[in-house]
Formats: C-alpha cells, sequence, structure tokens
C-alpha cells in the first residue's frame, strides 16, 4: 500500500490499463475528508494534536467479493479509487500475481530508483568537519 500512496496516479492508471481490469462497483465513493495529524513531544513523549491534513479515500467491491480501501493524502479522489481497486485485485487469487507484477513491482523499482539518486545527490554535497587539537606540554 505503501508502494501505491507514494506512486502517482497517472503511473498507477497507466499500470492498470494494460491489465484486464475485472468487474467491480463503488462501496464508498471516493471523497474528500480531515485527520488529524498527532505528533508527541521529543519523538517519544506526550502526544499532542499537530494540525489537521487533507485525505481523500474509497472503498471498491470486485465482482467476486473482495473488498478493497484505499487512502492518498491530498484531494485525489482517482487516485484513492485506483488505490481500492489494486486493494482487492491483490486479495483475489486469479488477479494477484498480475497486480503484482504488472503495477506494484515496477512501482516499487521506479521508488527505490528515486530515494537512492536523491541519496547519491545528497552525499555528494557531504562535508566532513573535524576538530584538530592543540597539544601543549
Amino acid at each position: 500500500m505503501a508502494v501505491l500512496a507514494y506512486a502517482e496516479a497517472a503511473d498507477i492508471a497507466g499500470r492498470l490499463e494494460a491489465m484486464a481490469l475485472p468487474a467491480h462497483q463503488d462501496l464508498r465513493e471516493p471523497e474528500n475528508g480531515l485527520v488529524m495529524v498527532r505528533g508527541r513531544v521529543g519523538g517519544d513523549g506526550a502526544p499532542f494534536n499537530l494540525g489537521e491534513a487533507t485525505v481523500s479515500r474509497a472503498a471498491v467491491r470486485l465482482s467476486t467479493g473482495e473488498v478493497g480501501f484505499g487512502y492518498t493524502l491530498g484531494r485525489d479522489r482517482h487516485k484513492a479509487k485506483l488505490i481500492a481497486l489494486c486493494d482487492a485485485m491483490v486479495q483475489s487469487g486469479e488477479f494477484a500475481a498480475a497486480v503484482e507484477a504488472e503495477v506494484i513491482a515496477p512501482l516499487r523499482a521506479a521508488m527505490v530508483e528515486q530515494r537512492n539518486r536523491k541519496s547519491a545527490e545528497a552525499a555528494a554535497t557531504r562535508v566532513d568537519f573535524y576538530t584538530l587539537v592543540r597539544g601543549e606540554g
């Protein structure tokens, strides 16, 4: 689900178009809403309400009965529906392998490659600081 949440909606849609999608119905029309984001003082201290974040969600049922849910940050209702459809298809024995091979694995590889590229760019600007100690006496 993390791979789908980080991917762009157009990338998910493009990969799903290459597959034969099963018949499905919307259990919950894609909608936007808010969730409370909580934080902790010092990372592990007392919790507090940090603020609200916009979230889109959807629920889909395949004709074979599998139910999928999709949540994503932001107001992209289409992306939430695509994530829900992928979630339902992964639960189906008929479509699980195809979704993993055709959608999730390529998106995961692209995500890992992008993270590695950004890490390499950041590492190129790394500065090592050192302190000279004067020896007296």
